[in-house]
C-alpha cells in the first residue's frame, strides 16, 4: 500500500510518496498543495493520504530548503528502477554538498566508463531529486546539462547556487 502526504515548503510543496519499504517518489512545486495533489492523484491513485509520512524527511527538506546542510537518511524504495538505473542514483547519493560530477565521472564511478549518456538517462527517471541529488551531475563542458523537476534547469542552477555559495549555504559544525 502507497501512502502520500504534501509538505509546505517555504516557496511551493513536496508530494511525498512512500511504501512500506521507503520512500517512492519526492516531487517539488512551486505551485502548491493543489499541485502536488493533483500529482499523486493521476500516478498514484490509490495511494492513500497520511499526513504523519516520514516525519524526519520533512524535517530534513524544510533545513535544506532553509540553505542548511541536511543529511537524508530516510529509506528508499527503488524497485521499479533497474539494476543500472539503482547503481547509478547510488552513486549519485554520494555527491558531497559543496562537490559536482561530470556525467562522465559518474560513469567512470559506476564502472561503464563510456556510458555518460545512459548515466543522464538514469539521472533524468531519479524518482527522489534533493535526497539523491543528481542536480550535483553537469555537462563535461561545464553547462549544467538537464534536470527534469518541474522547474528543470532553473532550480538545477538555484539548487547549486545554494549549495556552492558559502553566503548561502550553512554548512553543519561537527563537534
Amino acid at each position: 500500500m502507497l501512502r502520500f502526504t504534501v509538505i509546505p515548503l517555504d516557496k511551493g510543496s513536496a508530494l511525498v510518496v512512500a511504501s512500506p519499504r521507503g520512500l517512492v517518489h519526492l516531487f517539488i512545486t512551486r505551485l502548491g498543495a493543489a499541485a502536488a495533489n493533483d500529482r499523486v492523484r493521476r500516478l498514484f491513485p490509490a495511494a492513500v493520504h497520511d499526513p504523519k509520512l516520514l516525519p524526519g524527511l520533512r524535517q530534513q527538506l524544510r533545513q535544506y530548503f532553509a540553505g542548511r546542510e541536511a543529511t537524508f537518511d530516510v529509506p528508499l524504495d527503488l524497485a521499479c528502477l533497474t539494476e543500472f538505473q539503482r547503481q547509478v542514483l547510488t552513486a549519485c547519493a554520494k555527491i558531497p554538498y559543496g562537490q559536482v560530477l561530470t556525467y562522465s565521472q559518474l560513469a567512470r564511478r559506476v564502472r561503464r566508463p563510456r556510458a555518460a549518456r545512459a548515466v543522464g538517462n538514469a539521472l533524468a527517471r531519479n524518482p527522489v531529486p534533493i535526497v539523491i541529488p543528481c542536480h550535483r551531475v553537469i555537462a563535461g563542458d561545464g553547462s549544467l546539462g538537464g534536470y527534469s523537476a518541474e522547474q528543470g534547469v532553473p532550480l538545477k542552477r538555484r539548487l547549486l547556487d545554494m549549495e556552492l555559495n558559502p553566503r548561502f549555504f550553512k554548512p553543519r559544525l561537527n563537534g
